[in-house]
């Protein structure tokens, strides 16, 4: 079935429209679940619940973007209402006077390391960083967006996201993949 058709089978509740859009995007939006979750039950957690809201909210897709990333936004809203309801994301702290320059990840490193080490080493870090070295690094936010999407200020967002590339690279180097 093409993408089209899928999203209109969706529409009319079609049960074998639905398992095919799930056996399509659960593989992702489950990596995606699990980059923010350090549990595989919350991610798992959070892949059911965001495709229940996929498919009970399926009319409000516009089809003027991706059905991929409409459903990856709500997979990343699912991960942070997980996040925000076990309280976690309470504990960012603003840190001020930090030279952000001084805290580079060799790209090197992410050439040699394997998925599963990646997410073992965000996995290390306290949830506030990942959450937003998630939505800074690979979601492309911006940290304005983060602040109102984590209800944090924006300081402490690009603080958050300063300490968690500096935790990532202290990992890298225990690992001997920097310096």
């Amino acid at each position: 079935m093409t993408e089209q058709e899928l999203i209109a089978g969706c529409r009319a509740n079609d049960r074998r429209a639905q398992r095919a859009v799930y056996e399509r995007y659960a593989p992702l939006m489950g990596a995606i679940a699990r980059r923010y979750c350090r549990r595989d039950a919350d991610a798992d957690d959070v892949l059911v619940s965001a495709f229940y809201r996929v498919f009970d909210k399926i009319d409000s897709f516009s089809e003027n973007g991706s059905f991929e990333g409409w459903i990856r936004r709500i997979v990343v809203n699912e991960s942070l209402m997980l996040l925000r309801k076990k309280h976690a994301l309470k504990q960012a702290a603003e840190l001020t006077e930090v030279d952000p320059g001084s805290f580079s990840i060799p790209a090197a490193a992410a050439e040699k390391l394997a998925e599963r080490d990646i997410l073992d080493l965000l996995d290390a870090m306290p949830v506030g960083y990942r959450t937003v070295f998630n939505l800074y690094v690979i979601e492309g936010y911006k940290h304005r967006e983060i602040a109102d999407l984590l209800k944090i200020s924006i300081n402490t967002s690009k603080s958050q996201l300063i300490l968690a590339k500096r935790r990532l690279r202290e990992q890298l180097e225990k690992l001997g993949y920097a310096r």
